[in-house]
Formats: structure tokens, sequence, C-alpha cells
């Protein structure tokens, strides 16, 4: 199999014109029933984005064409299951593994509908999730608008770091950014290695632990900023080479999404919500949560008075580090992946913070695409939200779990503050895209 997959990889360097068949077929491959299951569709991806990086496929057509396949795959799986219903089980390979089958139908009775937007982050279900959503009957248009967004999710989390390495290799980075680079992932890495495995051994002080060490990082990073400038003006400038019209639109649209009043409007409401469903103990979590990130995100601005760089035609006078963007944006965003995951497995906790993570990265990364913020501006942001959800979360269980929110909580909680973001965020978007401007 690696053989192959080191073949393939040779070949479509030779071939370039082929990549973009290769990697909608591949994402198309990695969301069909059964042969998800079979076929190595992470590393193959991963080195198809490599090449697209390399200067073949702008990030934006590899996205779309990961997206495109993806959702073809979850289509035929679909229809496979909604025309053959329980007969398939019949089919050889089924038949020998059962299980895999039968842990979907558990997942989908469980979950429902959300079960396709968690389970599209979990390799094993995957593929087989549409395919039960299709024995099962759920309504074609439910079954569409879950699938797109998982789908969009998916293609950013799966071609996004492959894309983003090829680039990398193709510009002329600053000497030392490899180095510097290595430093900052391996340092993230062993605090997300660590704080995953205390997660699923279900050890009582997981989220102490990951706050704990997270600070660490912090105060590293916060210390450490003056030594990490290749890594920035390197990144910095990966980033820029992108920029478009088309995609400086959405870009706006994604920073005006983590503005202080929008933030600040949601998280209220938020809180608001929450006390208005009579969840008290969740209402005090997610209050302190936002507020302690935000006053302890202001004071860190004032007391570093990092300049920001110098990219836009008309620059921001405020100062960058951390990211006030990107702590916001993560704090929100977590805080409601830690209450989604009260009461279930920790593999599914740790998915739930999955799917928080690719929205408030979306918001962080328009920081710097924009040109308002330095790269670690925007990794102390998350690092800073990350330990105060995770410390608060600690606290409050301190004495005992907290509750799962009910079903009709979240049907009021996320349609309210997904609108209201929205609302806020295309309001004077015009104005926003003249501000923006290089």
């Amino acid at each position: 199999m690696l053989e192959s997959f080191d073949s393939l990889i040779a070949w479509l360097a030779l071939h370039p014109e082929w990549l973009g068949w290769a990697i909608f077929l591949v994402a198309c491959i990695e969301c069909l029933a059964l042969a998800g299951i079979l076929v190595p569709g992470v590393a193959i991806l991963f080195g198809l984005g490599v090449l697209a990086g390399g200067g073949v496929l702008s990030l934006g057509e590899t996205l779309l064409l990961a997206l495109s396949g993806g959702l073809l795959g979850d289509a035929l799986s679909y229809a496979i299951g909604r025309r053959f219903h329980q007969r398939i089980r019949r089919l050889p390979l089924l038949r020998d593994h059962p299980e895999w089958l039968d842990s979907a139908e558990q997942y989908m009775r469980r979950y429902g509908v959300g079960s396709l937007l968690i389970g599209r982050f979990i390799g094993p279900l995957r593929p087989m999730l549409p395919l039960m959503a299709g024995m099962l009957d759920m309504p074609l248009g439910r079954f569409l608008a879950v699938s797109v967004l998982a789908a969009c999710g998916w293609s950013v989390a799966y071609l996004l770091p492959g894309w983003a390495t090829g680039a990398a290799l193709r510009l002329p980075l600053p000497e030392g950014f490899w180095g510097q680079a290595g430093v900052v992932v391996g340092g993230l890495g062993a605090w997300l290695l660590l704080s995953i495995h205390s997660g699923l051994r279900q050890q009582p002080r997981a989220a102490a632990l990951a706050s704990g060490l997270g600070a660490v990082l912090l105060v590293g990073l916060l210390l450490g900023w003056k030594y990490l400038n290749e890594f920035d003006h390197g990144l910095l400038a990966l980033l820029q080479s992108e920029r478009s019209p088309a995609l400086d639109s959405l870009m706006v649209l994604a920073t005006r999404l983590g503005d202080f009043a929008s933030q600040a409007a949601v998280a209220g409401l938020l809180v608001a919500l929450l006390l208005l469903s009579r969840q008290w103990r969740a209402a005090l979590f997610a209050g302190s949560a936002l507020l302690f990130t935000a006053l302890s995100n202001g004071a860190l601005k004032h007391l570093l008075a990092r300049t920001r760089p110098e990219v836009l035609l008309d620059p921001l006078h405020s100062y960058s580090l951390p990211s006030g963007h990107s702590s916001a944006a993560f704090a929100f965003c977590l805080v409601l992946a830690l209450l989604a995951g009260r009461g279930q497995p920790p593999r599914w906790r740790l998915t739930w913070l999955l799917l928080a993570s690719l929205p408030a990265s979306s918001i962080a990364l328009s920081r710097v695409y924009l040109g308002v913020h330095w790269p670690t501006d925007i990794l102390a942001g998350a690092l800073l939200a990350s330990c105060w959800c995770a410390l608060c979360m600690a606290v409050c269980e301190r004495q005992r779990p907290l509750p799962a929110l009910a079903a009709k909580a979240w049907w009021l909680i996320i349609p309210a503050c997904a609108a209201l973001l929205v609302a806020i965020a295309t309001s004077a978007l015009p104005e926003a895209l003249l501000r923006y401007r290089y």
C-alpha cells in the first residue's frame, strides 16, 4: 500500500495536470461507504495537498475539489443505503465485519443528524454514517444540509495542513524559519498530545492539566515572541502571497465574526440563554471563561505593547499581542464545545473540540491573512482562551460534573447565536472591506 502511495505521488509530481482530478477522486473514495475504511485517504490527501501547495493549485481550488469529492462520496453512500436498506448487510465484507454497520447505527440512533457532523472526523465512522443515513431513510434535505456543513470543515482540516506545507516549501522563506516553526509546532503538539491522552484516559484532573500545560506554553510564547521573528515574517509572507479580491471578501467576513462588538453581543446572548434555560452552572462556566479571557487579553496587550505588521494602507494603531479576535473566537467556540461534550464519551468530547476549533481557527487566520496580526499573536490568543476555558471547567466540575444540556436548549442556543453573529458581521461590510485594503 505504501509503495502504491509513493508511486502515485511521484507520478502526479511529473503530471501535475491530473492533480485536481486526483484530489477529487481520493476525497470521494475517502467518504465512500466501505472504500473509505480500506483506503488510507488521510495520508494520501496530505501528500496531494503538499503537491497542490507547491504551486499547482491555489488554496481555494484545492479546498473546493476536496469538498466536491467528499460530497459526491456522501451522496453515493446515502443513495446506496436508501436503495438497498438492510440488504447491504449481506455483502461479503460486511458479513465479516458487522460491527462497522452496528457502530454507525448506534451513533445515528443516539445522536441523530448530529452524528453526521461529528462522525465526519472519526475515521471508521466517516464513510459508514451517510450509508446508515440512507438505510434509516433520513430526509434528503436534512442529510444534504448537514453533509455540506460537515464537508466544509472536513476539507479544511484534511487539506489545509498539506497545502500550507507545500506552499512553505515553495516560497523563499527567511533563514531560520523551519527551526523556529519546529519549536512552535513541537510545543503545541506536546501540549495537545498530553491533553488528549489525559482526556481519553478520563483522568480526574484532565482539564486542570490541560490548563496548566497551556499556561506554561503561553508564558513561553509571551516571553519568547521576539526570538520567533523569522517564523512570524515567513508565515505572514506565505498567507499574503495568496491574497485575492474574492478571498479578501471571505476573510473580512470571517474577521468581522471576531470583532469586539460581535463577540461581546454573542457572549451576552449565550449566557442569557443559558440562564433562561435554568442552566445555572453552565451559565457560570460560560460567563467566567469568556469574561476572564477578555480581561486578561486586554491587560496583556497593554503590558506587552507589541506593534502590528505594516501591511494595511491605513494601519490599526492598537497593540497586537495576544490577538483579541483569536482569543474571543476560541473562547466562545470552546465554551460551546465543552458544554456539548458533557455526558458523552471521551472520543466524542474531543471531536466536539476539534469541530469548534475550525471556525475559531478561520477567524484567527483571517487576522494574519489581512495583515493586522503576527502568527504568534493568534497562537497566544488561542492558548489564552484554551487555558481559561479548561481552568473554568475544572473549577465548575470540582464537586460534580456539569450535566448535559437538553436538546431543546441547543435548538435555542445555536440558531440564535449564529443569527446574531451573521447579522452583525454582514452589517457595514463594504466599509470593512475598505478598512482592510492593502
